[in-house]
């Protein structure tokens, strides 16, 4: 698609130079025209943009789905996000912790044949971190980097390219070539582990390095209350604070383009005695008490801040 606009935009550089010749005959003029880019230049300068956001084929990308997968789209509004995030089919971006592949089906089908999707799973040695993972858990969840082009076949024939790696494994060749990386509801835990681990660091320094100049990093993350004390929105409860993040991005050579209520929901007011995982759809903890479930049905999914950012000159 992106081909095609590049070759009638050509065409139409050319119809306008022979429109001006026919338009004014004047001997100034053509020599103007003569003194225009050629259209090989046009071409080669359209080349250099990133493709845009196209409405009707993300459209088509969630209507694809199951019935299942778009229960969900109320409250992770995927559209509205990936617009958001200006992300346009043909693009190389690449996910953070995609998980069962939510979000992947949605960027499969949208970026194409002519695009890239990348799963960047945590680092080996951060699963063992948690302490609540069996060794088999572990297995599963390590073995999951390396299936990913795997799941994406499963999700689409149309040929994307893909590749699964950590986050201090990320290949040498993808350097400065991604349009953009995604951190939906990732951070979190990457964040928890900053101080013992440097997990965060590490993570946004890998994401700078493989950007292009003009990449940019979406993030969708469960936001604490301002008032929260900076120990309980450490990520360990699943919630950061707005400010902290964008800091951290800040530190790592990023730039805050804009941010969105798109993802807010300002029912969950955690107290520091809460989880995030409280929540639909988890349930931790108020699945088997009708009285919690009812309340936190009423709640519904958590509070998200929704920003964007561009990696720094």
């Amino acid at each position: 698609m992106f081909k095609k606009s590049i070759i009638a935009a050509a065409c139409l550089l050319s119809f306008a130079a022979l429109q001006g010749c026919n338009d004014a005959p004047s001997s100034d003029v053509k020599e103007e025209v003569k003194a225009s880019p050629e259209p090989a230049a046009a071409v080669a300068e359209l080349k250099d943009r990133e493709p845009t956001v196209d409405r009707g084929r993300l459209f088509h990308a969630i209507k694809v789905r199951t019935d299942e997968d778009k229960a969900r789209d109320d409250a992770r509004n995927p559209i509205q996000t990936l617009e958001f995030f200006r992300v346009g089919p043909g693009m190389a971006v690449a996910e953070a912790l995609p998980g069962g592949g939510w979000y992947s089906k949605i960027l499969t089908t949208y970026l194409g044949a002519e695009g890239e999707l990348h799963g960047i799973n945590y680092n080996d040695d951060m699963w063992p971190r948690f302490g609540f993972f069996s060794e088999e858990g572990i297995a599963r969840a390590i073995e999951r980097t390396s299936a990913f082009p795997n799941m994406i076949a499963d999700f689409s024939d149309n040929g994307i390219e893909a590749s699964g790696f950590t986050f201090n494994s990320a290949p040498e060749a993808l350097a400065g070539t991604l349009d953009r990386v995604l951190f939906i509801r990732a951070l979190h835990n990457l964040n928890r582990f900053e101080e013992e681990a440097g997990t965060l660091t590490e993570a946004l320094k890998t994401t700078h390095t493989l950007l292009k100049d003009s990449g940019m990093v979406g993030v969708v993350q469960h936001q604490a209350p301002d008032k929260s004390s900076d120990k309980w929105a450490d990520g360990s409860a699943g919630y950061l604070k707005k400010s902290a993040v964008i800091e951290a991005f800040k530190e790592a050579g990023f730039v805050l383009v804009s941010e969105s209520d798109i993802n807010a929901n300002p029912s969950d007011l955690p107290t520091e005695s809460e989880v995030v995982w409280r929540l639909p759809p988890s349930y931790n903890g108020t699945a088997d008490d009708p009285a919690l479930k009812a309340k936190v049905d009423a709640i519904g999914e958590s509070n998200r801040m929704t920003l964007l950012f561009k990696k720094a000159p």
